[in-house]
């Protein structure tokens, strides 16, 4: 199997690394914006570049990784499913709907494969809890509590890139949620905070958010997230039950202290990305990509799973902007019918 990964930063060059090692990938195509790069990876890996994207669909691939910037997601989807091409793509297939809703309607039209990378589902501790869920061990489920926290901001010159907290950050949130609980958020409430440094406030962007969700059985989570958790990169999700409490995300490198004097002690050494916190999950969804392509195993994160990750993203920053609770009724999941007007 040959595959093609576009994009060489840090997270295609972790995927790059894991798929040159995997017994049924004969060999890489590389390329990026930055040829320089890109050759730099490929000879690393023993591994082929090209000078650009072209070349990647000329020169001949089985499957392509897509892990540019997100503003090329869309377009290049759209490039794989007309070349009758599986994807693996990460998050978000675009910052909008129109595009999200372009790209997989092009997925849908070929009738490819289109394979998002939400790697919290398959991350041990997410699939602990849903597991709970499903077995009934947590009895109703009443309360779900979400988070995640950066230990840095990113780049100043990103962030307008970004799409902001929800779409970009909370989105993990927002999936994971839904996968582990196995409900559809109906309503949602979101505010957020820009009282960290200014270049949040100058990109029209939060440093720190909440959203209070409303599934569809009655049941109630929070999702929360800031950019600036000096602490260490922290994050977990919380599920309470009438019958029992799990959590995830609690181990001896989760960035907490007790102030109890019997409290467990702080972390020697916290988490300090996500990287590093996911590392064997980013690993098993590249693996879980090659059984797709392979045709040993189903799709397990298709492009509509992330559209409904980013419908709840949408509505939260309409609730921030409009200080109001949004139904998920509002935010579309096909695209609008033409305007009479």
């Amino acid at each position: 199997m040959r595959i093609g990964v576009i994009g060489t930063g840090r997270i295609g060059t972790l995927h790059a690394r894991t798929l040159s090692r995997h017994r049924e990938v004969g060999s890489l195509i590389l390329t990026d914006v930055d040829p320089a790069r890109a050759q730099g990876l490929a000879h690393r890996l023993g591994e082929t570049a090209a000078p650009g994207v072209d070349e990647i669909f000329r020169w001949g691939v089985d499957a392509v990784v897509i892990t540019t910037a997100t503003a090329a997601h869309a377009e290049l989807i759209g490039r794989a499913a007309r070349s009758g091409l599986p994807v693996f793509c990460e998050k978000p297939i675009a910052l909008d709907l129109p595009g999200t809703l372009h790209a997989l309607a092009e997925v849908e039209a070929a009738g490819t494969v289109l394979q998002m990378g939400f790697q919290r589902r398959f991350d041990a501790g997410y699939a602990g809890a849903r597991a709970a869920v499903a077995t009934g061990r947590l009895g109703r489920l009443h309360t779900v509590r979400a988070m995640t926290c950066d230990e840095s901001p990113p780049p100043a010159q990103w962030l307008p890139l970004s799409g902001g907290l929800f779409r970009d950050t909370l989105i993990h949130d927002f999936d994971v949620l839904r996968w582990v609980t196995g409900r559809e958020v109906t309503e949602v409430y979101a505010t957020g905070s820009d009282r960290g440094p200014a270049m949040f406030r100058e990109a029209g962007d939060v440093d720190t958010g909440a959203a209070l969700l409303t599934l569809d059985d009655g049941t109630l989570a929070t999702a929360t997230a800031t950019r600036l958790n000096g602490a260490g990169y922290d994050v977990r999700m919380e599920l309470a039950g009438e019958r029992d409490t799990v959590v995830v995300g609690l181990d001896d490198r989760t960035p907490l202290a007790s102030t109890e004097p019997t409290g467990p002690p702080a972390a020697d050494k916290p988490w300090t990305g996500f990287l590093e916190r996911f590392g064997p999950a980013y690993e098993a969804e590249l693996n879980s990509f090659v059984d797709v392509v392979r045709g040993e195993r189903p799709n397990p994160c298709d492009g509509r799973e992330a559209l409904q990750a980013l419908r709840i993203a949408e509505a939260c920053e309409i609730s921030r902007h409009d200080r109001r609770p949004v139904a998920l009724a509002e935010i579309p999941d096909r695209p609008r019918p033409p305007s009479d007007d």
